[in-house]
């Protein structure tokens, strides 16, 4: 293990996080809020700590394998997302550590589960800094270094295969950087437009730039009680088809910029997620039709909720908590899902559930046919064993750990679907969930350490698995033979 160069990454870290708090501070200024000292002292304490790593841990040795890429990625998440936890405790208006912790890991994350019970009491500045979490996250915090900050090494490709979400992560371009940057480039000019879509409906540009940061990170995370619910129908819609592209692998947006169309429309993973797109709108829609008075207003309400759930964002237009059990189940569903890999989006990813399927297809054939010799294909490619491995691991470590979480807070005074549900949203990073963490409730009822526990849940989720399991792991850490 290249512990120096670790170390010197995570203060490197560290100052790129005091300098992003520069935006929430501009806000805290610019509406007069005293919680401006707030961000001033965590830069302050993020740019001394992290000039000390990067002076005294400079490394000789800049060359990283997987297992550094692993371990820099969890380790930096980690660190951001107790050094952004510190505003809302130095501030006040979040006075507990573990909750602070928990409303910025799920910022990062793009989880949008909140300890919050009254939005509309934080100042401005905060909700500014816990929105633009989302941003930073949903494309992931170390991407978006490559893509301003020159690398050491081109293997660099470890720490974007350990951030970056789906179980193929590849290069658009030969470099990293230029990958990192092709891939921000196209995250930014979307979310440009969106806040510019969210204008011309009316809404105000801090509202704008607050939804927008939400919807781009797939994170949710919005400055009213009622979430989206009291915006215009024009507002919503914006919202939901901006939820729906930011679902979409970003990779096919770039083929789709070098006119590589039919490769864009021949993707079996778009057409899949389409499909569930499609059909769970319709299946919610008719079976939510008695509750609303047209069947416009009940086809925007699905599509905003299926949306919202399946591109893991969290954002509510309706408390889907109140509507019917099927339509409950099939949003319960989706949070399984997830959107496309390479998205900012959660949860498992169509593509995986696509090769999963494949893949326990191919058994039963076997059985039939115990002669027959058949590859699993994927967007027109044959997978290699270890594809098909690594994925039927990812689903075991998946089952266990959402196991394991649901028996550590197994104690708590919720309902079963209030805790289950819990554990589904936090993992997948979804948000809310049914019961007491539904639309209209929060996670603000749970302790201490269940919130820590569902904290870790969403880091888990966010970089899936690996990354924490291997941070955690001594071995991982011996120094390099």
């Amino acid at each position: 293990m290249n512990r120096k160069f670790v170390f010197y990454m995570c203060g490197q870290m560290l100052i790129i996080e005091a300098v992003l708090m520069i935006l929430p501070l501009l806000t805290s200024i610019v509406y007069k809020e005293s919680c401006a000292w707030a961000f001033l002292l965590t830069g302050g304490i993020e740019l001394f700590l992290g000039a000390l790593a990067m002076l005294f841990l400079k490394p000789k040795d800049t060359v990283i394998y997987s297992r550094e890429g692993f371990v820099i990625t969890a380790l930096t998440w980690v660190l951001l997302s107790a050094g952004g936890a510190l505003p809302f405790v130095f501030s006040g208006e979040i006075p507990s550590f573990a909750d602070a912790f928990f409303e910025t890991v799920s910022g990062f994350t793009t989880t949008g589960a909140s300890i919050l019970t009254d939005l509309e009491s934080m100042s401005r500045g905060l909700m500014m800094w816990r929105s633009f979490t989302h941003w930073v996250g949903g494309m992931g915090i170390l991407v978006m270094v490559m893509a301003v900050m020159p690398m050491t090494t081109d293997r660099s490709i470890h720490i974007m295969r350990a951030e970056m979400p789906g179980p193929i992560v590849g290069k658009l371009v030969p470099r990293v950087r230029q990958t990192a940057k092709i891939l921000y480039i196209i995250y930014i000019a979307l979310t440009l437009l969106q806040i510019v879509l969210l204008l011309l409906g009316g809404m105000p540009l801090y509202d704008s730039m607050i939804h927008a940061f939400g919807t781009a990170g797939t994170g949710g995370f919005g400055i009213k009680s009622d979430s989206i619910a009291s915006y215009s129908p024009y507002l919503q819609w914006v919202i939901t088809i901006f939820m729906f592209i930011f679902g979409i692998n970003f990779n096919l947006y770039y083929l789709a910029l070098i006119r590589r169309f039919k490769s864009v429309f021949s993707s079996e993973e778009l057409w899949t997620y389409i499909a569930i797109v499609l059909i769970s709108v319709f299946a919610v829609t008719v079976n939510i039709m008695p509750l609303y008075s047209s069947v416009s207003e009940s086809v925007r309400m699905s599509a905003f909720q299926v949306m919202s759930i399946m591109s893991t964002t969290g954002y509510a237009t309706a408390d889907f908590d109140l509507w019917p059990q099927f339509s409950r189940t099939v949003l319960l569903l989706l949070m399984f899902v997830g959107a496309c890999a390479g998205s900012t989006a959660g949860g498992m990813k169509v593509s995986r559930v696509i090769i999963l399927f494949k893949s326990a297809r191919r058994e039963l054939k076997k059985m039939l046919h115990p002669r027959s010799v058949s590859a699993v294909r994927f967007e027109g490619k044959s997978l290699e064993s270890s594809t098909l491995s690594g994925i039927g691991v990812y689903l075991s470590f998946y089952i266990a750990i959402i196991l394991g979480v649901l028996l550590l807070i197994s104690f708590e005074p919720f309902d079963f679907e209030t805790k289950f549900s819990s554990v589904i949203a936090c993992f997948n990073n979804v948000g809310p969930g049914l019961g007491a963490v539904g639309p209209s409730g929060s996670y603000a009822g749970y302790t201490a350490f269940s919130k820590i526990i569902l904290s870790v849940s969403m880091l888990l989720g966010r970089l899936e698995i690996y990354p924490i399991i291997f941070l955690l792991s001594p071995s991982v850490w011996k120094k390099k033979s």
